[in-house]
């Protein structure tokens, strides 16, 4: 099942940031007054009972002349026309303006489902002014205050509602995307693995604007290679569609078995590959690091320690991913790639036995008892691996509020001296004893 798109579309200053932040859940979108504060889409992840789906907040359309306005309805265009659904926002005080047709020309051309939310509406004046927005002929209207925290539920029980009918082709695939900064040689990597000039190659950074999948078969198993824009730093992002490739980027990770992270070996490490490498952790994905353009370098085996070395100290919070070293040019070292993502998939996808899980906790437990705190000491009960794709593993204790980080990496630790997860990461859930899973 692939993650859905919902934009948040409207003129300026209708509160769309608002909403923005109370269904994500955090304040992301900067909130202001002033019309036309968020110029850029910003990007968020909403959980609703079992559905997850991504979150887009767009620039207010505006007709005005104001200079930066046209880019932000050209923003808005791709963003609309990426999503799955779409909520026209629009503000109940104010009632219908000029404005609001514009975007409902816009809306009615894209053929989606749009979800009317009329905002503000716990005053009076607003809920005088609702019946008007039923002349914009949508089917769908929801009364809502995100400031207020009122027909939250009802939206998003709307948004939801038809989200069973997406699907993903390819499920018995493994699919993997190829991410990172522009002009790292991820579409050159791409044609290396294929063998065949796939997807279009050029030495000026971007070139690649969409996620391109390419299905291919190896040793008799079926792939899917995920070629992915380059990601830019959002302050060095000049053209519309380039702001539009860090979505389908994300889009692509979420979408995703296993990640490879390239980085160019001439330019070395800079903080930007560290959040992407961050995108993919969060989304519970494998990574492989990818070092590129490895016939350039001289004096290739004292150059790998050293470039290992750099690596495991700036990805820290990824010790477990693997370093593939190549040239996707010559092809050189291409042929240790393949094997990395099927063995780095079959770990993200490993069970372990409850015995054998319980055996490894207890014996890290027993080697090394946590520290009392004001009087009282954690205990452990039981583990048992919830789930897969990350593996995850559940551990009753006596108070979870006992569990500080280090100890729970020093387990994770003990997990992975114990059993093959190079790539994955893994996730401990402590739970106290009898809590249910939520």
């Amino acid at each position: 099942m692939k993650k859905p798109v919902v934009a948040l579309v409207g003129r300026p200053n209708v509160g769309k940031s608002t909403l923005f932040n109370r269904l994500v859940g955090t304040k992301i979108a900067i909130i202001d007054d002033v019309p036309g504060i968020t110029r850029d889409r910003i990007y968020g992840d909403v959980k609703f009972g079992n559905y997850n789906f991504h979150l887009i907040d767009t620039g207010g359309i505006d007709i005005s002349n104001e200079s930066f306005n046209n880019e932000i309805k050209i923003q808005a265009e791709i963003a609309i026309s990426e999503a799955d659904v779409i909520v026209f926002v629009v503000d109940g005080k104010e009632g219908i303006t000029t404005n609001d047709l514009v975007v409902k020309d816009m809306l009615l051309k894209s053929g989606k489902k749009i979800i009317v939310a009329i905002n503000k509406t716990d005053s009076k004046l607003a809920r005088d002014n609702v019946y008007d927005f039923y002349e914009l002929g949508f089917d769908n209207y929801i009364n809502i205050s995100a400031e207020q925290n009122e027909g939250i539920y009802e939206l998003l029980t709307a948004i939801t509602s038809d989200f069973g009918e997406l699907t993903e082709e390819d499920d018995d695939a493994i699919k993997f995307s190829i991410i990172g900064r522009p002009n790292v040689g991820k579409s050159s990597l791409v044609n290396a693995i294929l063998n065949e000039e796939r997807v279009i190659v050029s030495n000026v950074a971007g070139t690649t604007r969409d996620a391109i999948d390419t299905p291919f078969n190896y040793h008799d198993e079926k792939f899917v290679v995920i070629d992915t824009a380059g990601m830019r730093k959002k302050g060095k992002i000049y053209e519309t569609v380039e702001k539009y490739s860090l979505l389908r980027s994300m889009k692509a990770i979420d979408r995703s078995d296993v990640c490879l992270l390239v980085i160019d070996a001439n330019e070395g490490i800079i903080e930007h590959d560290k959040h992407i490498a961050g995108y993919a952790i969060e989304a519970g994905k494998p990574i492989i690091i990818v070092v590129n353009k490895w016939d350039k370098v001289d004096n290739k085996d004292e150059q790998m320690r050293k470039f290992t070395k750099n690596i495991r100290n700036n990805f820290q919070f990824m010790p477990y991913a693997p370093i593939v070293y190549l040239s996707a040019l010559t092809r050189k070292r291409i042929h240790t790639l393949m094997p990395q993502v099927i063995k780095v998939y079959q770990n993200s996808t490993k069970q372990i036995a409850t015995n054998l899980i319980n055996n490894c906790i207890k014996d890290a437990y027993d080697l090394n008892l946590p520290p009392s705190y004001k009087g009282k000491r954690l205990k452990i009960y039981f583990c048992n691996q919830a789930a897969i794709k990350p593996p995850t593993f559940n551990i009753q204790v006596n108070n979870k509020g006992l569990v500080h980080f280090s100890y729970a990496r020093y387990l994770e630790n003990k997990i992975r001296e114990s059993f093959d997860f190079e790539g994955t990461p893994i996730i401990l859930q402590f739970k106290n004893k009898g809590e249910q899973d939520i």
